[in-house]
């Protein structure tokens, strides 16, 4: 499958005969120029401006709005929610695991506490992690680097955090890559990866974003 970050938390999954997804589309008002995509699914964490322009995906046949399970093109969508770190119903956050034909990926959406045990029991075995570390609504690098150990993925991919053109007051990656251990590396322009090309050890991948400043 492949996998293209656009910003902020919203990316583009895909795999060859099955539905595509995009997650947490964003708006203008976020720093970057909207975005123009096209996917079968579209999945909302919560209702903040910077996670919900499902507009900007064109062709979608389904939005996911919240917890619950779908299967849909072949993929199979399960909604966690982390209901009581927020107010309101607006802001309330739901975790998205996809399931690509044993290929499993977790967008966390903007959790913002370390889940429950149940959460992340109820969260399954998770190949590929894309985790909100740059704090603001969303989880800091000392808690993205808890959540990370509780759930164990074998690729962790970052989101949420400063990259250029933002107005969000984000911190950047190099925080959690302190927290992780590791050492900052040359981001990739996707991530291409099989079930069967999992590393065998935890690998926090980088990925450029394609986004366009407003």
């Amino acid at each position: 499958m492949e996998i293209t970050w656009f910003g902020l938390s919203c990316f583009r999954l895909a795999e060859r005969g099955m539905a595509a997804v995009v997650t947490d589309p964003y708006g203008a008002a976020v720093g970057y120029r909207e975005p123009d995509l096209t996917a079968d699914v579209v999945t909302i964490s919560h209702g903040a401006p910077g996670h919900s322009n499902a507009t900007a995906v064109r062709e979608a046949r389904y939005t996911i709005r919240g917890p619950g399970e779908y299967e849909i093109g072949g993929v199979f969508v399960t909604g966690v929610t982390t209901d009581g770190e927020r107010g309101s119903v607006a802001e309330r956050n739901t975790i998205y695991v996809f399931d690509f034909g044993g290929l499993t990926v977790a967008h966390l959406g903007d959790l913002a506490h370390v889940p429950t045990q149940t959460q992340i029991e109820t969260l399954g075995a998770v190949d590929i992690a894309l985790v909100p570390v740059g704090g603001g609504s969303a989880l800091n690098a000392t808690q993205a680097a808890e959540v990370v150990s509780l759930i164990e993925p074998s690729i962790i991919v970052p989101m949420h955090y400063a990259t250029e053109g933002i107005v969000l007051t984000l911190e950047p990656v190099s925080k959690f890559l302190k927290q992780m251990g590791v050492e900052a590396s040359n981001p990739e322009p996707g991530l291409k990866i099989s079930k069967s090309g999992l590393p065998n050890e935890s690998k926090v991948v980088l990925l450029e974003p394609r986004f366009a400043l407003s």
